[in-house]
């Protein structure tokens, strides 16, 4: 965690998205919610598995982001799968429109964090990974817990 991220609490965070797309740049978002929303948030109840955002008339929407209801919600409580609108400011709008454009490219929501009591948003730019760069990934990172763990054996013995 860096300097700047001390001031964060984590909601949710999409651990599949690097394993599946290689991120390159990366942008902070506010989200609209409506009050259930918010505090389905509060008791951490946000799954990024499968969502993306899209930007349609000059507009950022998060799809498939799913909010459980709220536990003492009443009638009145939010749809868990509904389209929500992301904050950008609009030159982050048009910088995302065009990179949205180019072939291969789309934007994945990696977590959702409060920041001084607002709820944000972490968007990364991806481009899809191919099944053979995912194994080497996976054989990259077990290879490096492996050395990891014999040098620490070393050190112990």
């Amino acid at each position: 965690m860096t300097k700047k991220e001390t001031g964060l609490k984590i909601i949710s965070q999409n651990k599949q998205a690097r394993l599946h797309y290689e991120i390159g740049e990366t942008y902070e978002a506010g989200i609209a919610l409506v009050g259930t929303e918010v505090k389905a948030l509060r008791e951490g109840k946000c799954n990024l598995t499968d969502s993306y955002a899209v930007i349609q008339d000059g507009e950022a929407f998060l799809h498939d982001m799913h909010i459980s209801p709220y536990s003492h919600g009443n009638i009145m409580n939010h749809d868990p799968l509904k389209v929500r609108k992301l904050l950008l400011h609009r030159r982050e709008l048009k910088r995302l429109y065009g990179k949205t454009r180019e072939r291969g490219l789309t934007l994945i929501p990696l977590r959702i964090y409060f920041k001084s009591g607002k709820i944000k948003v972490e968007l990364g730019v991806g481009r899809g990974k191919k099944l053979h760069d995912k194994r080497q990934e996976l054989k990259r990172r077990t290879d490096k817990r492996e050395m990891e763990r014999a040098f620490r054996g070393k050190i112990k013995g």
